[in-house]
């Protein structure tokens, strides 16, 4: 009975779906009510650890009670604001910019290349951080139902990474709808939450959680008067609420006809149900009172102590939002896999980042950006134990700069191009790049010593990245570049085919090199003994083979060293001369084909880099 094999091709297909032809784009664009889960949900889930962010920096200082509740709501306008700021400004982004590409395209028509590179070095380390960020907070949500899951907290986030990148590399529509439940699940979940929990603190005088955790009562017990610095410090940890705000400007080609439009609509639903969840929680926090603690001691969330308080204990409300806080958590990643291989082609279009991440795969997708993003996320995730407040110092950083030059960009295009209403735009987009400015600067100061420094030397180490391989395809164009009246130089042809005894493959490995016509034909061969060599002319007879055989005896069988030798002193007969090694290869079945061709490989692997130097292998298939 024959051995069923089943093909790599067979298996790609499996799991990622049929090919698409080129032609199918426009069938594949997103409707908004699609568009909202994959370009939102990362803007959407921040108000699951907003909130909680801003309590962490107040337990830091252990400044509980009404001193830091009391700054919570504050805080939140503050952040709303900011919100409406950059959502206007991304408006008109969107229309000014229909092909999408958000700070790095802006920046670069606008700015000029070295702040592009800097907006294009900080949105790409923001979405490999929302991926991060995303699905430890998702898993955070459910460790906090299921504490016995804790252990598991690495392999949860980095099983789930890999699951969302293969959900994507089947395509952004198919992806798309397989999200778009559980974020509406989450808006709905989150919506009954903050409404009956304000009913219940209003109207029927639901208290605060009765804390009976030791930690929990040490830190209650603890007040000190709040300083500047760490208002500051907590309003830079609920700004992470914006983080996502631009993969709508993005994305805008991935939006049905016309996309400004949708995309603008898409961006204000956003922005409408961000801010006023943002706020809703938060006002929810002062009343109910969760504590969360920066050193991990408390190990359930804000929301699941709020969903608990709220909802009467861990009953079936409690349950669906902690799973619907988990699902929109986890697929939040699926923001950045929307946009970070879009926007990583585009710098690659640039010659800024190998063009591999510019060409679409099967399923019209970028597949390597996809591949890359979860492969870059799952190592931050490692690096950082999946812990959500160690990641978020690095997250706001990038997100802040890539707003500010966005904002400055569209600025610079305003007076430039002085459009109808373009004073009135232009005031908002000051305003914005002013504002946005500032909180990049709070985020750096305040939270240095925490993990801010870590983008501040990434982001200038990628631009540095950039230049590098801006360089190498310059290089590589100008070298190739045709000058007036070249003609390609007509170059004597040595073809030598590499043997190792006679047999079927060496026959139709000469075959070809005679149809090559070259100007010399060698056959060559390293053998051990006088034996071995005696055997071996006598067979090149036998056959009647036209090429001339040469040997070359080596005790020690040192095919490498020997052949390249051989090839070089060919090489320096002639000044002109082009030299094609042939080399009969067998090609069986997967199981078996490791056992074949090794010697073949080393060949190969040191002819590469040599100069003048063709090589063909010729394939011999062993059904």
């Amino acid at each position: 009975m024959d051995e069923m094999v089943i093909s790599p091709s067979a298996l790609k297909r499996f799991f990622i779906g049929k090919p698409i032809a080129s032609s199918e784009d426009q069938h594949h664009r997103l409707s908004k009510k699609v568009a909202l889960p994959v370009f939102a949900s990362d803007a959407i889930s921040s108000t699951a650890y907003a909130t909680e962010e801003i309590l962490i920096v107040f337990m830091s200082l252990a400044a509980i009670g009404m001193t830091a509740y009391a700054n919570l709501v504050p805080i939140s306008i503050l952040v709303i604001i900011l919100l409406a700021i950059v959502v206007s400004s991304y408006r008109q982004t969107i229309y000014a910019y229909p092909k999408g590409g958000g700070s790095y395209v802006v920046s670069r028509e606008n700015l000029g290349r070295s702040p592009s590179l800097v907006a294009g070095a900080s949105m790409l380390v923001d979405y490999i951080l929302t991926v991060a960020v995303s699905v430890s907070a998702g898993v955070a949500a459910i460790v906090s139902a299921f504490q016995n899951l804790v252990p598991y907290r690495v392999e949860l986030c980095i099983g789930f990474i890999a699951l969302i990148t293969l959900a994507n590399l089947r395509g952004l529509k198919e992806s798309g709808a397989l999200f778009a439940p559980p974020t509406y699940l989450y808006i709905l979940s989150l919506a009954s939450l903050i409404i009956v929990g304000l009913y219940k603190v209003y109207f029927q005088d639901l208290g605060p959680i009765d804390h009976t955790d030791p930690y929990a009562q040490e830190l209650l017990a603890t007040q000190k008067s709040l300083t500047l610095f760490f208002f500051l410090k907590a309003f830079s940890s609920g700004a992470v609420a914006l983080t996502g705000i631009e993969a709508v400007a993005d994305g805008v080609p991935a939006f049905e006809k016309p996309e400004p439009k949708n995309a603008s609509k898409t961006l204000v639903w956003m922005a409408v149900i961000l801010g006023t969840s943002f706020l809703g929680l938060s006002v929810l926090a002062q009343k109910i009172q969760p504590i969360k603690d920066h050193e991990g001691n408390i190990k359930i969330t804000a929301l699941a102590q709020m969903a608990e308080q709220v909802y009467g204990g861990r009953n079936i409300f409690f349950y669906i939002t902690q799973f619907a806080t988990f699902g929109i958590l986890i697929l939040a990643a699926n923001t950045a896999y929307a946009d970070f291989p879009r926007l990583s082609s585009i710098i690659a279009k640039d010659n800024f980042l190998p063009r591999q991440l510019m060409n679409r795969g099967d399923r019209l997708v970028f597949s390597n950006g996809i591949i890359f993003l979860g492969i870059a996320a799952s190592v931050l995730v490692f690096a950082f134990g999946g812990i959500v407040n160690a990641l978020i110092p690095l997250y706001a950083v990038g997100v802040f700069t890539g707003f500010t030059l966005s904002q400055f960009g569209m600025l610079v295009r305003h007076r430039k191009l002085k459009e109808p209403g373009w004073l009135v735009r232009a005031f908002f987009s000051g305003v914005g790049a002013a504002t946005t400015s500032f909180v990049a600067g709070i985020v750096v100061v305040v939270k240095f010593t925490d993990g801010a420094w870590i983008p501040a030397v990434v982001i200038p180490t990628m631009m540095l990245i950039f230049l590098s391989i801006n360089r190498h395809y310059l290089r590589v164009r100008s070298f190739l570049q045709i000058e007036e009246g070249y003609v390609a130089p007509r170059r004597t042809h040595t073809v030598v085919v590499l043997v190792g005894s006679v047999n079927k493959g060496v026959l139709q490995a000469v075959k070809y090199a005679e149809s090559l016509r070259p100007d010399k034909l060698l056959a060559i061969s390293v053998v051990g003994s006088n034996e071995e060599k005696a055997k071996l002319e006598s067979n090149w007879e036998k056959y009647k083979m036209t090429a001339e055989l040469e040997t070359i005896s080596d005790d020690f069988r040192d095919l490498t060293d020997s052949i390249l030798n051989r090839i070089n002193e060919l090489d320096d007969e002639n000044s002109d001369d082009i030299i094609t090694v042939v080399i009969p290869e067998f090609v069986t079945a997967i199981r078996s084909q490791w056992l074949h061709n090794q010697s073949a490989l080393a060949i190969k692997a040191r002819l590469l880099y040599r100069k003048n130097t063709v090589v063909t292998s010729v394939p011999i298939v062993i059904e």
